[in-house]
């Protein structure tokens, strides 16, 4: 999952620190995870329980040994922006009963309010954040490309992410059904408790 979806199975909680610390698990490389917010470190505490349950969810690992090569080494981030995009593109369905335009807001206003609490690279990457829309370009194909394409100019070397809607595309009804297995899977994890 990528993060759209650890937003969203963020637990409900009168802090939205703990909303953003599932947000900050991709932002804290180097961080010494003691120095933050408690509440942030519980988020992210659940940002890598839920990788770990999506890493492990046998639809997921079977869905990666489809992916054809020169994909297949990217595979785990594709897989985890498509099941971002279904749950954007189907938010109505998947959502947390506003809309989605409502709910990034909401994630907008929350990190410029702690903006200051935040680990430094996401800190970094607000304005980007906000400005380029990468919330809600999840949703449509297009958004997706913009997506994949700013994500092959942040890895060092040369890479087929650009070209990784052609993996959507060529596998799209079967990623769709391993999305919706795993999303519910993941809501029966944290329905049941938060994770530790």
């Amino acid at each position: 999952m990528n993060w759209l979806a650890h937003l969203r199975l963020s637990p409900p909680s009168p802090s939205p620190l703990l909303r953003l610390g599932n947000l900050c698990g991709d932002f804290v490389a180097g961080v010494d995870l003691a120095t933050l917010h408690p509440e942030l470190q519980r988020g992210i505490a659940q940002h890598r329980a839920i990788d770990r349950c999506v890493d492990a969810h046998p639809a997921v690992r079977a869905m990666r040994e489809r992916v054809a090569p020169p994909f297949r080494r990217f595979a785990p981030v594709l897989l985890d922006v498509f099941f971002d995009h279904f749950l954007a593109r189907d938010w109505e369905h998947y959502g947390d009963g506003a809309s989605l335009a409502a709910f990034v807001d909401g994630v907008h206003c929350d990190l410029a309010e702690h903006a200051a609490l935040l680990p430094p690279a996401l800190q970094a990457a607000l304005p980007r954040f906000s400005r380029d829309g990468w919330l809600l370009a999840y949703a449509s194909h297009d958004g997706l490309l913009r997506v994949l394409a700013a994500m092959g100019r942040r890895v060092r070397r040369a890479n087929p992410l650009a070209q990784g809607l052609d993996v959507l595309r060529a596998h799209e009804a079967e990623l769709e059904r391993t999305f919706t297995v795993l999303w519910s899977d993941l809501l029966a994890v944290r329905l049941c408790g938060e994770p530790t």
